[in-house]
């Protein structure tokens, strides 16, 4: 006997259909985007919009869209300070730099910043592309790496600060991710699929008010750092730090004994006689060893459960942690196995990234970090005089000298124990401790006032223009 079929009808349709999600698409359709799109996660992830509120395409409502330079950076100061994909944060541009590139005026002169352009990141992991920030001028001309893209809007119809915050929402992120392109190593958005976006139209009034908030947060962020480098004085007026002399002569002599049989190290850029200049200026038979804890043991996250994790990407300037995810345990890189707690520092291992070290404040105590940090307390040195001693130019310096590999070279935790580290006076430190507080207060005034302007933009596409200038009204006194 032929086995029986029931007909393939609506109800085993649902069935087979429940918690999927489907959408039909014409060939046509295809064809109008502009890269020719065929993953089926394009067509599904498609974000709310408010009908009451007209929209139009942002590349419509650009004046221009750049590429940055590409070419070779430098840590000697040679050239402009250029930024990079991992300074930008809390939807601003860094205040300053690491790296510079060697260029002529008339070169620079095509990617040099300008006030209020908007740099957006087009090329990172899938957790930090697309990250963008408004570029404020502060004195210093600088230019953009090819990591990133030069938006200038038509201030006529989208002013750069709400385009900033729009892109920065849980709207314009899903856009972004929808059109991200993931690899093995990295993630990439085209520009010109970002220039499709559509961007609901906001009223004048709202963007201008968003406009102000972005000010206050700037001029906020302006103070934190003027106090930052104040607790940075006052460390140089008892301790220079960083205006050592040394022979510039570029070899040294050393016998075996003297050398490999104390280091194990046989590059001779590990011997050069700067270095010997810097331990001596720290006047100090102390080292990380005996003024320092390192908390390395490892941690195992557990699958359901979600945590802060901080990247290299989240580390600002000025020792601030800023745009941290929050990950699922079962989500995590195999690299985040390192908790912290709150008066922690953390110092990047890793060569090329050195100057991330940071203080873990209160709202990321149980947070998770990268092994490519070190996780240090002292009993002797408070965090916050620890911080600024770690980000000095001799100790700095003194980190890269320690640095070995190929592939990766960064510092070995031996290595980092032998470092040479001053002992500081107590009332020094506990000076410099109320200025990097008061300094970290103001840089969360600042963020906060950047999150009620990304959350006003979210009001706005959910419950209207009037509710959300209402609302930004009463949150900042605007």
């Amino acid at each position: 006997m032929s086995p029986s079929f029931e007909p393939f009808n609506e109800a085993k349709y649902k069935a087979l259909m429940d918690g999927l999600e489907c959408i039909e698409v014409s060939l046509s359709a295809v064809k109008e985007n502009k890269d020719f799109r065929i993953d089926s996660a394009f067509y599904t992830s498609s974000t709310r919009k408010n009908p009451t509120l007209s929209y139009g395409k942002i590349g419509d409502y650009l004046i221009e869209s750049q590429y940055g330079i590409s070419k070779d950076m430098n840590l000697d100061g040679i050239g402009y300070p250029i930024y990079r994909m991992d300074e930008i944060h809390d939807m601003l541009c860094d205040l300053a730099t690491e790296k510079y590139v060697g260029i002529d005026a008339a070169t620079a002169d095509k990617y040099l910043l300008k006030d209020g352009d908007v740099l957006f990141n087009r090329t990172n992991s899938y957790e930090f592309v697309g990250r963008t920030g408004i570029y404020y001028y502060t004195g210093t001309p600088q230019v953009f790496a090819s990591y990133l893209v030069r938006f200038i809007p038509n201030q006529e119809y989208i002013f750069p600060e709400y385009l900033a915050a729009f892109l920065s929402t849980k709207y314009g992120v899903s856009e972004i991710k929808r059109r991200a392109r993931q690899s093995i190593n990295q993630t990439n958005v085209n520009p010109e699929e970002v220039k499709e976006i559509q961007i609901p139209l906001l009223t004048k009034g709202l963007q201008r008010k968003i406009r102000k908030v972005f000010h206050r947060a700037h001029q906020s962020r302006l103070s934190a750092q003027s106090v930052y480098m104040e607790a940075d004085r006052t460390l140089q007026s008892v301790f220079p730090l960083d205006g050592v002399a040394f022979s510039e002569k570029a070899y040294t002599t050393k016998t075996l004994k003297e050398s490999f049989s104390i280091s194990g190290r046989l590059d001779a850029e590990y011997y050069q006689p700067k270095y010997d200049a810097y331990v001596r200026a720290l006047h100090t038979f102390d080292t990380v060893n005996s003024l320092c804890v390192i908390h390395d043991r490892n941690y195992r996250p557990k699958e359901n459960e979600p945590y802060k994790y901080i990247e290299l990407a989240n580390v600002g300037n000025s020792g601030d942690i800023s745009n941290v995810e929050i990950i699922n345990g079962s989500e995590l890189p195999s690299r985040a196995r390192r908790i912290v707690k709150e008066g922690q520092i953390i110092v990047s291992s890793v060569e090329g990234s050195l100057q991330s070290c940071a203080l873990i404040t209160d709202e990321l105590d149980g947070a998770l970090c990268s092994t490519g940090f070190y996780v240090l307390t002292s009993d002797s040195i408070n965090s916050e005089t620890l911080l600024l001693l770690f980000k000095s130019k001799i100790m700095q310096a003194l980190l890269k000298q320690r640095c070995s590999g190929t592939i990766l070279a960064a510092v070995t935790k031996d290595e980092l124990l032998s470092m040479p580290l001053p002992s500081i006076d107590s009332n020094i430190q506990a000076e410099i401790a109320r200025k990097i507080q008061i300094s970290f207060s103001l840089r969360r005034q600042s963020t906060q006032l950047l999150e009620y302007a990304k959350r006003a933009v979210e009001m706005a596409i959910e419950q209207g223009e009037d509710a959300a200038l209402t609302w930004l009204t009463e949150k900042t006194g605007e």
